[in-house]
Order: C-alpha cells, then structure tokens, then sequence
C-alpha cells in the first residue's frame, strides 16, 4: 500500500481554519445538500475562498435562504441554488441539462441515513443506495464534461465510518430478497460512495478528474440523524465498539470535505479515503476507523461502476 498522506490537520480541525490563504476566485463548485448540516458549512468555506458555489438541494427555498446566510457573512454574492432530488433520476437529469459551462469541484454531501422501513426511489430502488450513491453517480456523469473541461477537477464523494458495517450485496443490491436492515442498508451506501471515488479516479484521470471519499466523523445536530428516532438501534456505535470515533461539531465535520475540494496539500491525489484531515489506514476490527478493504477494492469498484451504469440505462 502507498504510503499514507498526511497534513496538518486533525478531527479538530475546522473548514475555515483548511480554507485560510487559499484563493478559489475563478473556480466554480456544486455542493449536494448545500442548505443543512456540514453541506452549509462545506459551501461557506468555498464562497469564503472566492469561488463561485451552487447549493444543490431539495427545498430551493430553503437553499435560498442558506445562499442569502452566506452571501452575507463572506461578502461572495455568487451564491446560487439549484433543485436537485438525488433519488429521482429525472430530477439528477433535470439539473445536469441546466448547467451550462464548466466545472471545478463537485461535493457529493447529501445523503439519508437509517431510514427504518424500506423505501425506494422514483426508478425502485432502495432509498439510501438511491439517493446517497446511485443519483450522485448519474451527477457525476452528466457533468463529466463540464468537469473535464477544466483539466484539473475534484469530485469529494462524503462517505461515512458507517461503511465498515457491511459491503455491497450486489445479487441484491435492493433488498428483494433479503430482509431489509437500515443499518446494513446504510453501509452498503457509504461502501459504494468510496467505491465510486476509487473507479472514478481510475477511469477519469487522463480528463484531470481527481476523486476522493471521506469520513466526516460523528457530527450531532444535524438533519440526517432525523430517522435516528425510528430506526433500529445500531449495535455498533454504542459500547466498546465506538472506539475511535471523532465526535465534531458542525465547522469541523466539514473540514475534510473542504481539504479535499480545494487545498493545495492533496493536488493530484486520487481515489483514497480520509478521515479527520488525513488519510485513513485500514479498518481495524473493533475500532470506528479506517476503510474497509473491500471498499477500495478495485474489482468491486469496476463491478459497482457498471451496475449502476444499467441502473441508469433502464430508467431512461
């Protein structure tokens, strides 16, 4: 295995203190779930940099408000937003087809967790793999292009501790036939949001695509705990098995977000995984840390890559 990266930073580290002296003016970003939680967070360290941001979210009227918040505090007025549903395909195509012009860092942040009954999308499938990995996979290629253009584009793909709860089931991806778990259902998402990350890196690296996933860390206070309520508790972040986590707040939650988006201390780097401003070593068992190896297994990501590929083909 290379040798890990490393930086400056830590889990206390926040997004400001990562975007301090860097100057993004010129440069053009979409956050995904840009008006809650570290997506908020993610876009007003961006705009403070100078870049020109799009809050890609389902309630524009809330992102409208979340756009006004940070043309206000960093003095950026190039603050947009954008309706997207992440689990509708036709929403994802819907945005794509409004874009116009290039692209130079797509952060896929949003995301849903835990949801206690089985759901599925718009095209039927199960709601977290829908809408954490499948519709920012469809973003990601319909703007392809628009990123490609620029020679030097980064995709941040937000993943979550979450994915050492299990691998992709991929004779079931939608839980036909096994009985559904929103835990395991979960981690199947975040594992197949790094997977995409390590064949995106792979696949696009000669259109000067870089790709990278990450842990954010435990951040209370945030909307996508809200099914948290009804959900089955979760064995395995509670007790001795916890041990490891990073517990953040909001500001620091979005700092490796940010660090893989725009700081100069990982130019050129691609298809890893980090947690807490660095790169994460190997899962350990027993410890909420580090990446799974079959979550950066490169067999796994062309396999993951060209089932979501038919996924798309037959909801056209």
């Amino acid at each position: 295995m290379a040798e890990l990266i490393t930086t400056p930073f830590g889990a206390t580290t926040t997004a400001m203190e990562v975007i301090e002296g860097i100057d993004l003016r010129g440069k053009r970003a979409i956050v995904t779930g840009g008006a809650s939680g570290i997506g908020v967070e993610t876009a007003r360290a961006l705009a403070q940099a100078g870049a020109e941001v799009m809050l890609a979210v389902r309630n524009a009227a809330t992102g409208e408000q979340i756009a006004e918040n940070i043309r206000q505090t960093t003095g950026n007025q190039h603050i947009h937003v954008g309706q997207l549903d992440l689990s509708d395909l036709n929403s994802v195509r819907a945005f794509v087809r409004g874009w116009e012009g290039s692209l130079d860092i797509l952060v896929n942040n949003a995301g849903v967790m835990a949801i206690p009954q089985r759901e599925v999308s718009a095209q039927g499938h199960e709601m977290q793999f829908a809408t954490n990995h499948l519709g920012h996979f469809a973003l990601a290629l319909g703007l392809h292009d628009a990123m490609a253009a620029t020679g030097h584009a980064r995709i941040v793909s937000v993943s979550s501790v979450g994915h050492i709860n299990g691998e992709i089931d991929f004779d079931d991806i939608d839980f036909h036939h096994r009985p559904y778990d929103a835990w395991v259902a979960y981690g199947q998402s975040k594992t197949a949001n790094i997977l995409f990350a390590v064949e995106a890196a792979r696949r696009w690296a000669s259109d000067g695509i870089v790709a990278n996933a990450l842990n954010p860390g435990r951040i209370a206070s945030t909307n996508l705990g809200r099914h948290m309520k009804n959900a089955p508790v979760n064995p395995a972040q509670s007790g001795p098995a916890s041990t490891g986590v990073s517990m953040k707040n909001i500001e620091q939650g979005a700092a490796t977000s940010v660090l893989l988006a725009a700081s100069p201390l990982v130019e050129g780097v691609s298809g890893r995984y980090f947690e807490d401003c660095n790169e994460a070593g190997p899962h350990q068992p027993g410890i909420r840390r580090g990446v799974a190896a079959y979550a950066i297994d490169p067999e796994n990501a062309v396999r993951l890559w060209k089932i979501s590929q038919n996924m798309l083909n037959e909801a056209q």
